[in-house]
């Protein structure tokens, strides 16, 4: 049990964690549809349009192990911090690029946008520094939920964003990145000032002076500790294939939707239920999961998942109704396999391990992400919508396979 003192550090952690988290999500999640009309309209090919999000994918995976590098050399508050200000330069070169119609340029803001997304990542980590293993889920779904208001609302904003560009002399789609601008520099400023005391630096005091310290290992020697850990294992492919599947049918929706004209008033309010879906109930996931086991909400995930495939892939571009059911319960699958797969892999290692694990379990994320934006454009421009869907519920199903064939989480973790 955490003494007073150390609850109210958790605490004042969870407020300052969620706050970054709602401005974080209003400059990144509208980012995510403009993004790959974006790259469309420079480089009128659909094909292509995968390439915003799987640069801002491959950025948040390149930037997941600094990140811990920095989380355990100064705390979390220079790992977010710095991530959320690499984050704000990538807006400002994505406006450069869509403004000139420079796709060089345009690509790398967004794979330095992506470093925002690296340091929401490791928020929720963050979370669970001062957290018992009672309650590690829950208090990592609060800032998982902080989320919520701001991605939410950025998609909405896609269209006050782009006539405020406009009004700039601007393309209309760089308006997000306009937003996101604004907002990054705002977390990294609330990161700065009011993540103190540090989650990271406090729990490493409050540990025996006697337990062994660890030097942050490499990716490559990590995954290989991972492998011989199933529980760890178990937790980790849980996280990146929920991701994967997430990141390739979401990216492609609007270009999608795109085919018969549908406005980008209605593409930012699919995306925006789709946000829903990620974030906003993960306070219940969080509770599922510490009530009855991170096996079965992963499991859970898997089946919504899978739902969520069908019902997208049958549906017409201008169904935006199908449409926006099928990526709600898309993002509900994902909250399930992330929420309840970070916690038992923060459970599942020593505590000296966790920032190695956790910016290995990260740059894993984000690399099958990243392919699978990358092959989703491919995939669309050749096969279709319905085909993406189909492919991306394979890797799904196969977790849901592993799941029911590995032994209980208790026994994997002795």
């Amino acid at each position: 049990m955490k003494s007073q003192a150390t609850q109210d550090i958790q605490k004042r952690t969870i407020k300052v964690l969620a706050t970054t988290q709602i401005l974080s999500g209003v400059g990144v999640a509208g980012t995510v549809a403009a993004g790959s009309l974006l790259v469309s309209s420079i480089s009128n090919s659909e094909t292509l349009a995968g390439l915003a999000g799987a640069t801002a994918v491959l950025g948040a995976a390149a930037m997941a192990i600094p990140l811990s590098r920095l989380t355990q050399r100064g705390g979390r508050r220079l790992g977010l911090s710095v991530g959320y200000t690499v984050g704000l330069i990538g807006a400002a070169f994505a406006i450069f690029g869509g403004s000139q119609r420079i796709l060089i340029a345009m690509l790398f803001g967004t794979f330095l946008v992506g470093a925002a997304s690296a340091s929401g990542y490791q928020a929720r980590f963050a979370a669970t520094d001062l957290a018992d293993d009672s309650n590690r889920s829950r208090q990592l779904s609060y800032v998982v939920w902080g989320s919520t208001v701001g991605a939410v609302t950025g998609p909405n904003l896609m269209g006050p964003s782009g006539a405020l560009a406009e009004s700039l002399g601007l393309p209309k789609l760089v308006g997000p990145y306009i937003l996101a601008f604004i907002t990054l520099g705002m977390g990294a400023l609330v990161i700065r000032l009011f993540l103190k005391p540090d989650p990271y630096l406090t729990a490493a005091n409050l540990r025996p002076q006697s337990e062994e310290k660890h030097e942050l290992l490499s990716a490559r020697k990590t995954l290989k500790l991972i492998r011989k850990n199933p529980a760890a294992l178990f937790a980790i492919a849980a996280i990146a294939i929920g991701h994967i599947a997430m990141v390739s049918i979401m990216v492609m929706t609007p270009v999608h939707m795109a085919h018969v004209d549908v406005t980008l008033t209605v593409i930012g309010l699919v995306i925006s239920i789709h946000i829903v879906g990620m974030y906003a109930f993960s306070p219940i996931v969080g509770a599922l999961s510490d009530r009855m086991g991170r096996r079965w909400v992963i499991q859970l995930g898997v089946v919504i998942l899978l739902t969520s495939s069908l019902i997208s892939g049958m549906a017409d571009p201008h169904n935006s109704i199908q449409l926006g059911f099928g990526l709600f319960l898309l993002g509900l699958g994902w909250s399930c396999t992330l929420i309840a797969g970070s916690a038992l892999l923060s459970e599942a290692v020593e505590t000296q391990l966790r920032p190695s694990s956790q910016g290995a379990s990260d740059l894993l994320m984000n690399l099958m992400g990243a392919g699978g934006g990358a092959m989703a454009g491919v995939v669309i421009g050749t096969l279709g919508y319905g085909w993406l869907c189909l492919l991306a519920a394979v890797p799904v199903a196969t977790l849901g396979v592993w799941s029911v064939r590995v032994p209980n989480i208790s026994e994997m973790k002795g």
